[in-house]
């Protein structure tokens, strides 16, 4: 996602997409401890999503306090 998109959605669906996005990030952890894990570049690019929608969920918070 862009972070265009994620500016326009509600801070309650940016939560439920970091709370998602982290559950997504401990089955691939434990897909890459059995060995099952086929695309190594899931784990990074789910890590960079939640990083994204945590900066604007910051942005957010900064914005409505002024």
């Amino acid at each position: 996602m862009k972070a265009k998109e994620l500016r326009e959605q509600s801070e309650k669906q940016l939560q439920i997409l970091v709370k998602d996005s982290k559950e997504k990030l401990k089955g691939f952890r434990f897909s890459l401890a059995n060995r099952q894990l086929k695309d190594y570049s899931e784990i990074k690019k789910t890590k960079k999503i939640i990083a994204r929608v945590k900066t604007v969920l910051k942005e957010k918070r900064v914005n409505n306090k002024k």
